[in-house]
């Protein structure tokens, strides 16, 4: 009787309705210690690539040891044209953090439809921990990042859907599980550069990567001993989906789609600042900057753990703003938000306009505190930009489409990052004012062109309540 009722109630799980872990089930603190290891690895390997393929591997006399690199380097250039060392790490890298967010979508098929979530996940989480390992053969390289990428479809999309299935749909302390499940994803990224970076620049490129490695086991055996905490696989019934009855679109709905479609090119310009931080900032960095601290020489890859503690303050302090702005005026909607988290986003690069003069002027390198600046600056206007997009699509999608319109939300990160690793190229061929300034351009038109989506279509994308009143 119990599996029979399972199985016609797939909506409502089975859930453990203990409080052992901080008010939440128990399972959420194995789900979120997890998810702590599998950032660690990701972030730890994503902190030393591009410096690892620019300063070593793509060099004249090393890149001929990487199986397939001829190829993918003459699709590469068939587009850009001939490629440094330098910009073809950078375009490598962007391809690697694209695709990132694009491999999620057929994982999440994949549990759906055939394997279901423990073992997608189980799979995700041995080809990550694989294809960590085989950074440390040159030879398989590019073997080695098809297994991460795989390896993150599978595991990303469907541990953060567990994490929901832990709670029934009415239980209020879903939101604040996946806050749980974000702070450890915060942890991660402020450690992983830190150690796998120390351990890739101070020791060997290969320590730092089997450090992601070893880290991403640990992930694994978390998820295996906490297994029996999580709530059963829902039984998988062909056809479920045809018997179900659908809402048609209607024409606001299809209006809101086919702009929020176009929308994407937008969302795209304004995180190149953002996503070049990962990018040309750290090679502009280990030249521009001095990094020496007590004679000790500050590896480059701390910067990203900078930016991840800056990330999680200013994200802390925008959602405290916002609520304080509504206790005294009324809050702008999504797209306001985002315009001006693109217009405050693009004060970043052009204050790296101001240190780039001082390194172009000949008076030597930088102080740290530019990355602080860069940080804050960049991460006050990314705070209104990912999350608040996230929301504005999550809102206008129809019923039974917030899946399909968040995937499509996620593709300007897939397109942003690909951008950006050409974007890097021209580090080399333009000076550092040149460089940042053109970056700086290109956010600030993104929160121009949202000013005017605003201005044009913001009735279109307003709750359906406030649209249905105005009407009235």
């Amino acid at each position: 009787m119990s599996s029979a009722s399972t199985a016609a109630t797939p909506a409502a799980p089975y859930i453990r309705d203990d409080r052992a872990f901080f008010g939440h089930p128990a399972g959420l603190g194995w789900l979120s210690f997890c998810e702590l290891w599998e950032r660690f690895s990701y972030y730890g390997m994503q902190a030393l690539l591009v410096l690892y393929l620019s300063n070593y591997l793509f060099l004249p006399e090393n890149i001929g040891n990487v199986a397939g690199i001829h190829q993918l380097r003459a699709l590469i250039e068939g587009v850009t044209g001939p490629r440094s060392p330098q910009q073809l790490a950078s375009v490598v890298f962007g391809l690697y953090a694209g695709f990132v967010y694009l491999t999620p979508l057929f994982g999440g098929l994949l549990a759906d439809r055939v394997l279901g979530r423990t073992k997608t996940v189980v799979i995700g989480a041995v080809l990550m921990a694989l294809g960590h390992f085989l950074m440390a053969f040159e030879l398989l390289f590019l073997v080695a990042l098809a297994c991460l990428l795989l390896g993150v479809g599978c595991f990303k999309g469907n541990i953060a859907a567990q994490v929901g299935s832990l709670y029934a749909p009415g239980d209020k302390r879903r939101a604040s599980a996946f806050q749980i499940f974000m702070l450890a994803i915060q942890i991660a990224v402020i450690v992983a550069p830190i150690v796998c970076g120390t351990l890739g620049e101070k020791v060997a490129w290969h320590w730092g990567f089997g450090a992601a490695g070893v880290g991403m086991v640990f992930g694994l055996f978390v998820y295996l001993a906490g297994r029996k905490w999580l709530p059963p696989e829902t039984p998988r019934v062909k056809n479920a989906d045809a018997k179900a009855p659908r809402q048609p679109m209607t024409r606001r709905d299809k209006a809101r789609f086919a702009l929020l479609i176009g929308l994407i090119p937008v969302l795209m310009l304004s995180i190149v600042g953002n996503q070049q931080y990962n990018n040309a900032f750290p090679l502009w960095s280990q030249k521009n900057m001095d990094l020496l601290l007590f004679g000790w020489q500050v590896p480059v890859t701390w910067l990203q753990s900078v930016d991840a503690v800056m990330s999680t303050t200013t994200m802390i302090f925008s959602i405290a703003f916002w609520r304080w702005w509504a206790t005294r005026r009324r809050e702008p909607d999504e797209v306001t938000k985002m315009a001006l988290g693109a217009l405050l986003a693009a004060c970043a690069p052009a204050l790296l306009m101001i240190a780039s003069v001082t390194v172009d002027g000949g008076q030597g390198k930088v102080s740290f505190a530019w990355t602080i600046g860069y940080t804050l600056l960049n991460n006050l206007g990314f705070a209104n930009i990912l999350p608040v997009g996230m929301a504005l699509y999550s809102r206008t999608a129809p019923l039974r489409m917030e899946g399909l319109f968040l995937g499509i939300y996620y593709l300007h990160l897939f397109l942003g990052n690909t951008f950006v690793g050409w974007l890097a190229g021209f580090l080399e061929e333009m000076s550092g004012m040149q460089f940042w300034g053109l970056h700086a351009v290109l956010v600030a038109s993104a929160g121009v062109l949202l000013l005017a989506v605003k201005l044009f279509f913001g009735k279109l994308l307003e709750p359906d309540d406030q649209a249905a009143g105005a009407q009235a």
